[in-house]
């Protein structure tokens, strides 16, 4: 089995735990503290699990909300199991291979045009 994990991006539950319900609110704090974003770029952060995040502006948003780090982001592992292959013994093998049998190739040549 391999290990993979997961993030959830928890900013809405964040802001709402301070007070703060809508983009607009967060707008002008991350701008006191030196981040320039535009209105479309605040309401993705907050309603949509980013991509990519700059340190910059996770360390504005946990001095924002006075949070930490595991406030704004919940890591989980996310369990996969890949597919167990068959083993095929050589007896087996051989008739897997008796069953295959391969379609002959036909190639045509192309027509020439015929004019009426």
């Amino acid at each position: 089995m391999t290990k993979k994990m997961g993030a959830r991006w928890k900013l809405r539950e964040a802001m709402a735990s301070r007070g703060l319900y809508h983009t607009a609110d967060l707008h002008p704090l991350l701008a006191e503290r030196g981040l320039i974003l535009s209105k479309e770029q605040v309401w993705r952060l907050v309603t949509q699990e980013p991509v990519r995040l700059q340190i910059d502006t996770l360390a504005a948003l946990c001095d924002i909300l006075d949070c930490k780090l595991d406030t704004l982001i919940e890591f989980y592992e996310v369990k996969t199991q890949l597919p167990r292959r068959k083993a095929v013994n050589d007896t087996e093998r051989k008739q897997l291979s008796a069953q295959i049998t391969p379609i002959a190739a036909r190639i045509a040549k192309p027509r020439p045009n015929r004019k009426k």
